[in-house]
């Protein structure tokens, strides 16, 4: 049994379907994150967040870490 249910991201409000039972089905799953990527984010959010959200935050990783951590 696949289980999917919709949610709401937590940082921008849009509704998205999870496919956790389908996870290569999933909107999230085209957004690679690296273990360093994947830790910044949930540092902040506890629960999923839709594609438009990972990617921008998989963006916003790489600036703080050139701006912040490699002076």
């Amino acid at each position: 049994m696949c289980m999917h249910e919709m949610k709401i991201c937590p940082r921008c409000s849009k509704t998205f379907e999870c496919k956790v039972g389908s996870i290569t089905e999933c909107q999230c799953y085209s957004i690679q994150l690296s273990n360093e990527e994947r830790m910044f984010i949930e540092e902040c959010f506890d629960d999923c967040l839709c594609d438009n959200c990972l990617a921008e935050l998989k963006s916003r990783y790489h600036v703080f870490k050139e701006k912040y951590l490699w002076k």
